[in-house]
C-alpha cells in the first residue's frame, strides 16, 4: 500500500477505465494527480467486453489503440434475431474511421493496458482507500480516507474527479442527484466455452418471448469463448452451466456450453447525473451516468468523459480560465443523454413479450432496417461516431 501524498493537483477517485483514462490525460500534461481506488488490486473479472470505434480513436492519442487491437478479437458486424429468424445485420466495416469495427476484449485486458499507460506517464493507483468526505469549497477540495487498517487521512486537492461508479461517494458527497430508474427484470452475465454455430466475426443479439440474450465472441487461442448477458426475470446469483445451457435451448437452440468461465447476476439501472460539476468536483463514468448493456457502451462513453475531462483540467491548471470546464458537461452530458435513451429503447424492444407487440416490434425492425441509410446510422450509433 502507497503512502497518499499531503497535497495533489487533482485527485481522481476510482481507477476503473474512465478514472485511469483521466488519470493518464493529466500525467502526460505535467499534471500532479494521484488516483484513489478503493480495492485492494483491480478487477480480474470481465465486465464491458467491447470498446467501440470512436473509443478507439479516443485510446488512440494516447498510443495504446494499436496494443488493445493486437489483443482483443475484431468483429465487423451486429446481427439481430427472433429465434432461427434473422431480422436485420448492422455492419460496422463501411464506418469512416481507421477502426471500422467493434473490438471484443474483456474489461480486465482494457484496464491492465490502461495502468501500464498510467505508469508510463508517471502516474500510479493507491490502494486501497476508502473514501467518506469529499469536501469542496473555493480553493480546492479535501477528501477524507480510511486505509486498509482502518487508519483515517486526508489530501487536499485543487479538483477532484468522481470516477467511482454507480454508487458514487463523490456524486453523493456533492448533492448531485441521479436522476433515473431500475429495470424489473435481473440480467444473468457468463463468460463461457461453448461450441456455437454463429461465426466469430459476429455479436448477436437474439429475441425471445422469455426475453433477450446477447452473445459475443471473446479473444482465446481455443476460440471458443463467448460472452452471454441474459434478460431473466430472477437469476441466481452464480448462474452455472445448466442455467446458462436452459438460456441458449430457450432463446438459439442449437449452442452447447462446455464450461462456464466466470458468472454472476445484476441488476440494470439507466440513470444520468443532474449535473456533471459541483464547483470544484466533477464525475466521469458510472458516476454519471448508468444504463442498460445493451449496445455495450458503458464503458466506453466513460473512458471518452475521461479523455476530454483530464485534458480540460490540464489546461485549466496550466492557466486558462476555470469556466472552460463548463464545456466538459455541455458536451459530455448530452451525449450520456443520448446513449441512455438508446439503450433504454433498444433493452424495452427487446424484452417485449405479448405476441403482437412482438410481431409488430420484428416487422419494424425489418422495414427500417432494410434501408442502407439506416443501417448505417444505426452503425454510427453503436460505434459511437456522433460523440465526435
Amino acid at each position: 500500500m502507497n503512502t497518499v501524498p499531503a497535497t495533489a493537483s487533482v485527485v481522481v477517485i476510482g481507477a476503473g477505465p474512465a478514472g485511469m483514462t483521466a488519470g493518464i490525460a493529466l500525467a502526460d500534461a505535467g499534471v500532479d494527480v494521484v488516483l484513489l481506488d478503493q480495492l485492494a488490486e483491480g478487477a480480474n473479472t470481465s465486465r464491458a467486453a467491447v470498446v467501440h470505434a470512436r473509443t478507439l480513436e479516443v485510446l488512440d492519442e494516447f498510443g495504446v489503440a494499436g496494443e488493445l487491437t493486437e489483443r482483443g478479437l475484431i468483429v465487423d458486424q451486429f446481427d439481430l434475431n427472433d429465434g432461427a429468424r434473422r431480422l436485420a445485420t448492422v455492419g460496422f466495416d463501411g464506418l469512416p474511421t481507421r477502426f471500422p469495427y467493434a473490438l471484443l476484449i474483456s474489461q480486465a485486458t482494457t484496464e491492465e493496458v490502461l495502468l501500464a499507460r498510467l505508469r508510463k506517464a508517471g502516474g500510479t493507483v493507491l490502494r486501497p482507500y476508502t473514501v467518506s468526505v469529499v469536501k469542496g469549497d473555493e480553493t480546492g477540495v479535501t477528501i477524507e480516507f480510511t486505509d486498509a487498517a482502518g487508519d483515517p487521512g486526508s489530501i487536499r486537492a485543487d479538483y477532484v474527479i468522481g470516477a467511482d461508479g454507480m454508487h458514487s461517494v463523490v456524486r453523493e458527497q456533492a448533492g448531485i442527484g441521479f436522476t433515473g430508474a431500475s429495470y424489473p427484470e435481473s440480467f444473468a452475465l457468463a463468460d463461457v466455452r461453448m461450441d456455437w454455430p454463429d461465426p466469430r466475426t459476429e455479436v448477436s443479439l437474439h429475441l425471445a418471448p422469455q426475453g433477450f440474450m446477447l452473445v459475443a465472441p471473446l479473444p482465446d487461442e481455443q476460440d471458443d469463448r463467448f460472452r452471454i448477458v441474459a434478460t431473466i426475470d430472477e437469476a441466481p446469483e452464480y448462474p452455472d452451466l445448466a442455467f446458462m445451457q436452459a438460456i441458449i435451448d430457450d432463446r438459439h437452440p442449437g449452442g452447447r456450453v462446455r464450461e462456464v468461465l466466470w458468472s454472476s447476476r445484476f441488476r440494470v439501472h439507466h440513470r444520468l447525473a443532474d449535473h456533471y460539476r459541483a464547483g470544484r468536483i466533477l464525475l466521469a463514468g458510472d458516476a454519471a451516468h448508468v444504463h442498460s448493456p445493451a449496445g455495450g457502451q458503458g464503458m466506453n462513453t466513460g473512458i471518452q468523459d475521461g479523455a476530454l475531462l483530464g485534458q480540460l483540467l490540464a489546461r485549466v491548471l496550466h492557466g486558462e480560465p476555470d469556466i472552460l470546464l463548463d464545456q466538459y458537461e455541455a458536451i459530455r452530458r448530452p451525449i450520456a443523454q443520448g446513449v441512455v435513451a438508446l439503450t433504454d429503447r433498444m433493452t424495452r424492444m427487446a424484452t417485449l413479450r405479448p405476441r403482437p407487440a412482438r410481431a409488430l416490434r420484428n416487422a419494424v425492425i425489418r422495414i427500417a432496417l432494410s434501408f442502407p441509410g439506416m443501417r448505417r446510422a444505426m452503425a454510427f450509433r453503436l460505434a459511437e461516431l456522433t460523440a465526435r
